[in-house]
């Protein structure tokens, strides 16, 4: 069964990309609990995120922190929380978010809305800043 991330990943349905290489893709959550909420994913369809071989495990975290410094630039806040809660959708995920406080990682808290300009605008900028170390 395709995910919705695969769906992501293939072009089917769209997102609002702010980073990508060979591996994984990071695109802005469209449920977020703050501006700038982004997920990072792998290519390749993995649910559980602890089932992945340790070195794409490591990579995806690299690949997650070149994100976060990104966003960070991006998004005025104290710090880039990062939660990886895997329920919601049977694929590998991690969550970054900008927060100020530790209620704003409150996945069970209120989500905020944007326009689609707004989600542009935020992926367009991130996606400026961020730098791909190799492979």
């Amino acid at each position: 069964m395709s995910t919705i991330f695969q769906k992501i990943i293939s072009g089917e349905i769209p997102c609002y990309k702010v980073a990508e290489n060979d591996l994984f893709l990071a695109f802005l959550d469209v449920n977020p609990l703050a501006k700038g909420h982004a997920l990072v994913i792998p290519k390749n369809a993995v649910d559980y995120i602890f089932d992945m071989e340790d070195e794409q495990l490591a990579a995806m975290h690299v690949f997650a922190k070149q994100v976060a410094k990104a966003l960070k630039q991006v998004i005025p806040c104290k710090k880039i929380g990062m939660a990886v809660i895997g329920l919601e959708v049977p694929h590998a995920h991690i969550h970054l978010v900008p927060m100020n406080q530790v209620a704003d990682l409150n996945f069970a808290g209120p989500r905020v809305k944007f326009s689609s300009e707004e989600y542009e605008e935020t992926a367009a900028a991130i996606s400026q800043l961020f730098i791909s170390s190799p492979q």
